[in-house]
């Protein structure tokens, strides 16, 4: 038996992710955000859960993660893509690894570049939490952090729709009050992908023209450490 809770951050508008096996009791956590470590333990706690992993899906722009800090007050391991260069994280994911936790609970690891070079999805229990790679009618830009909008088609059209068309989709944000979409429905309606050529998408990407994450260049060092930002006494 598993079960999962969805929360969020109207900050930034992440989603973050707790998975459980109802039987054991153990639990993975996916991309949290620092300024609700009180709250996810509170809940944690609430819930009787013992915390196993904490993943994050990327080395994010627009928030800082909680990754350390959760481990440090629960005991559970940080996994982080090989490629985001997250050091402090106990298991360095390769593509295709699992990882298992309570009675039979297995968590695949998707290497889908595109959004940065080593962005990674996760695939449970007919579910993919798809991170910033994959976005209810949208996908994640690939203007930064060796971003690749060649990459992100590929990891989408080839990787994440060859799953069946009734897997959920569970992203990393969504600005519109959206909370799960379906394979079948992103590869039929999604703006910038459905029935899109690699040079159709390419295009669209360039045009965006984003502003530039505001806490890029404090979110991105802190979550290179999991968070935890070291605070050096003057001497």
């Amino acid at each position: 038996m598993q079960t999962f809770h969805q929360l969020f951050d109207a900050t930034s508008c992440t989603y973050t992710y707790i998975l459980i096996d109802a039987v054991s009791k153990e639990a993975v956590m996916i991309d949290p955000v620092d300024t609700h470590l009180e709250a996810y333990l509170k809940l944690i706690n609430q819930l009787g859960v013992r915390l196993k992993y904490v993943l994050e899906t990327h080395a994010h722009a627009d928030h800082i993660t909680s990754a350390g800090d959760l481990c440090k007050r629960t005991g559970a391991q940080a996994a982080t893509p090989e490629h985001c260069g997250i050091t402090p994280a106990e298991i360095q994911l390769k593509d295709g690894q699992t990882l298992s936790f309570g009675q039979n609970q297995t968590i695949l690891a998707i290497h889908t570049p595109g959004h940065t070079a080593g962005s990674m999805s996760f695939y449970w229990n007919h579910k993919l939490f798809t991170g910033d790679a994959l976005l209810i009618n949208g996908c994640g830009r690939t203007d930064f952090q060796s971003g690749s909008a060649k990459a992100l088609y590929e990891s989408i059209t080839q990787k994440l729709f060859s799953y069946p068309d009734d897997t959920a989709v569970y992203p990393g944000h969504d600005y519109h009050g959206r909370t799960a979409s379906s394979i079948g429905h992103e590869k039929a309606h999604n703006p910038r992908l459905a029935g899109k050529s690699l040079a159709e998408f390419e295009a669209i990407m360039a045009s965006l023209n984003l502003p530039k994450p505001k806490l890029i260049d404090q979110a991105v060092p802190a979550n290179l450490k999991l968070g935890l930002i070291e605070i050096h006494a003057a001497e």
